[in-house]
């Protein structure tokens, strides 16, 4: 489904200053430049600090590829910036962003900022002076000024999995909030009125969709959200586990537990495998799961488990597509888009599960009374 935008031109202007652009500036020659940017010892102090305030004021990036591209020529490199390359969820990304750039004779150079935006500031910074012809960013949230156009010197931005507040560009996200919907509904449907949510940092794009929507469902249903049971802020798995662990040390603990992505819930499934084996008890015959996104090793789970999923190598393939769009100066008036890809939801149920050739166990028989 795809929805317009406000418009943004495809052709920004492309004004990377340039070596002799800082010369100019700063009043010197521009062997002076070459010589302050690469070290160079026989620069007086004066002149270097002319140099230095110079790039600042234009904010001049070196071209480290400069060297290795002959004139008229592109780099053939796009740049990619996940927050979490230890998520195979963003490996699948990759492998789709991969798989249509190759066929357009261009290279994947990528990073992984950590859900940090300073790093993720410093990653694109990076991209642009190598000459990346384009960006595809997953956005950490938070400030937002490195990803305006001036900051990239006009070099086109895709967002995928999220988008960013104050930054127009093309993105192709997922229907978060649906899939939030649709699964605690399920859980709801099922009975459970102590549900608890284990997901992300507010200021997260994602996190903020999937709680709507796990509001969405209780409203719908006319059950309130209890408070005590909402876990926001968990951006890796073992904090993740911290939450978990809290909520089932409450007097009341939930009957089912929400995992806005997958590192939450595999934080929430460590949390319960822990207190199973304390309290010398099956906790997952008591507590129904459910999970946006699929994780490693899920058919492992010891209980009842929905998935919300998705295609996340589609996810990248249609992220390099407006990418390529952009490059290829196609319809150049054309509004941003944002596409949003469906989710669908997968069930399974221990109690419908038996290894291949067994039976299920039969009663012992009970011996005759006296």
């Amino acid at each position: 489904m795809a929805e317009p935008g406000n418009e943004e031109r495809a052709k920004e202007p492309r004004t990377v200053p340039t070596i002799s652009d800082v010369a100019r500036h700063a009043g010197v020659s521009p062997m002076t430049v070459s010589r302050v940017l690469s070290g160079g010892q026989h620069v007086s102090a004066t002149m270097r600090r002319k140099v230095e305030t110079s790039v600042r004021a234009l904010g001049y990036r070196r071209n480290e590829n400069a060297r290795s591209l002959r004139p008229g020529h592109r780099s053939g490199l796009v740049g990619v910036v996940v927050t979490n390359l230890a998520n195979p969820y963003y490996a699948e990304v990759l492998e789709g962003i991969g798989e249509i750039l190759s066929e357009a004779n261009r290279r994947v150079v990528f990073g992984t900022s950590h859900e940090d935006p300073e790093e993720e500031a410093r990653l694109i910074a990076d991209f642009v002076g190598r000459q990346t012809e384009g960006l595809i960013v997953v956005p950490a949230g938070g400030p937002s000024e490195h990803l305006r156009p001036e900051q990239r010197h006009g070099v086109p931005l895709v967002f995928a999995s999220r988008r960013q507040d104050g930054v127009d560009v093309d993105a192709v996200i997922v229907d978060d909030v649906r899939g939030a919907e649709r699964v605690t509904a399920l859980l709801l449907e099922e009975g459970h009125r102590r549900i608890a949510f284990v997901g992300n940092a507010v200021s997260v794009f994602t996190g903020q969709r999937r709680y709507e929507g796990f509001e969405r469902a209780h409203a719908a249903a006319g059950v309130p959200v209890l408070p005590e049971l909402v876990r926001r802020g968990q951006q890796d798995i073992h904090s993740a586990e911290t939450a978990a662990r809290e909520l089932l040390a409450l007097d009341e603990p939930p009957t089912a537990i929400f995992g806005a992505n997958n590192r939450n819930m595999v934080g929430a499934i460590k949390a319960l495998h822990a207190a199973s084996a304390a309290r010398g008890t099956d906790l997952f015959a008591r507590v129904r799961l459910a999970s946006f996104d699929t994780f490693d090793l899920e058919e492992l789970v010891p209980g009842d488990l929905s998935v919300v999923t998705h295609d996340a190598r589609e996810l990248g393939r249609t992220a390099a597509e407006l990418l390529l769009v952009r490059l290829q100066g196609k319809r150049p008036d054309r509004p941003t888009r944002t596409i949003e890809l469906p989710t669908s939801i997968r069930t399974r149920r221990r109690s419908e599960e038996r290894l291949p050739g067994t039976e299920p166990a039969q009663e012992p028989a009970q011996a005759a009374s006296p």
